[in-house]
């Protein structure tokens, strides 16, 4: 019995069967940790199974390269940003970038905590300035840990400098992280451009 536990970020949803759903979060001890979640759709773990949210996992699989049958807990919940379209889009790139590029059950524990602060920044500045700059820079981190480019410092603060720093980081997310993937993903990444081109208008 292959078993895993720990605190977790929800990354990605995706529904499985009549009411089951795979879903993909990242740990900090384990990297990025997909399980089969019973019931994920459900009245009771829908709330607790959205992309932002932090929970207790519990990973349980009976042979090495099984999907995991996964139980979750509610530890913290961003639900509340759902209505913020602003926030939300942050949430869903930075969660969607994370599900589709990192490869799974490799521990990056740089990556975890910086995604981890960059939602709780998120969480707490209601306007871009406080958390663009993180996002940009947690683009550029994912790269440089999955050993494509330079880990460049996004040049001043605010949001049109994350802006510049997301423009130039663009290129390399498509050659190298997304592949045949880059279609759907690159939407998410294209409506939080949108709405923070918005915000400096």
């Amino acid at each position: 019995m292959q078993h895993s536990a720990g605190q977790a970020i929800v990354c990605a949803v995706r529904p499985h069967g009549e009411v089951g759903a795979i879903v993909r979060c990242m740990t900090e001890e384990h990297g990025l940790l997909a399980g089969y979640v019973q019931g994920a759709r459900g009245r009771v773990l829908r709330p607790v199974l959205i992309p932002g949210n932090v929970v207790k996992g519990d990973w349980r699989a009976r042979v090495i390269g099984q999907l995991a049958s996964l139980s979750v807990e509610p530890v913290h919940s961003r639900a509340h940003l759902l209505g913020e379209p602003l926030a939300a889009a942050a949430i869903e790139w930075a969660c969607t970038l994370t599900a589709s590029a990192v490869p799974e059950a490799y521990p990056y524990p740089r990556l975890f905590s910086a995604l981890d602060g960059l939602l709780a920044a998120v969480e707490l500045a209601p306007a871009a300035r406080g958390w663009a700059p993180a996002m940009a820079r947690y683009e550029a981190l994912l790269l440089s840990e999955l050993g494509y480019g330079g880990e460049d410092l996004v040049a001043g603060e605010g949001t049109a400098a994350a802006l510049k720093a997301m423009a130039s980081q663009r290129e390399a997310l498509l050659l190298h992280v997304l592949g045949e993937k880059r279609a759907d993903i690159m939407a998410a990444r294209e409506r939080l451009v949108d709405r923070l081109k918005r915000a400096v208008a």
